[in-house]
């Protein structure tokens, strides 16, 4: 077999780079796997207990700050896969959506990428854009949600 060591460089770079454990690669009759141990980092030691500490009351008529619940992600656009969100096409451009836009079935949302791949993230319907829930250049994670749409 005819090894291509440039590529297995590139594909063993893909792996740092990505934090993948391994990836393989087939062409025709050709198959390279790459494969890597990724070790834990020890655990470190828990620290000692502190005193506990009690929030000052609430002032009257003050509202509490809002936070997302399970619930407010159940309209949620999700990432498939673990990537770089960017919300527009280049940098310094326009981005593809805005809080409160109107946006129709197929309508490119946000980009991840993953792999040096660009992939668009698109509406899966019409409505409103309720939520942008990431920032441009933000590392996603598989399943996170992106934007919410009603």
């Amino acid at each position: 077999m005819n090894i291509d060591v440039s590529m297995v460089r590139e594909l063993a770079e893909m792996l740092g780079e990505t934090g993948l454990s391994d990836i393989e690669v087939e062409d025709g009759p050709r198959r390279i796997r790459v494969s890597r141990t990724i070790q834990a980092a020890a655990a470190a030691p828990a620290p000692a207990a502190a005193a506990p500490v009690t929030a000052p009351a609430p002032a009257a008529g003050a509202v509490p700050p809002q936070t997302d619940s399970a619930d407010d992600h159940a309209n949620a656009i999700r990432s498939p896969m673990v990537g770089t969100c960017y919300l527009a096409g280049e940098p310094g451009s326009k981005p593809f959506i805005s809080e409160g836009q109107s946006v129709e079935a197929g309508d490119t949302l946000v980009i991840v990428e993953a792999m040096k791949v660009m992939n668009p993230i698109s509406a899966p319907s019409a409505g409103t854009v309720k939520k942008i829930l990431v920032s441009n250049s933000q590392p996603v994670e598989f399943d996170q949600p992106l934007v919410i749409i009603e």
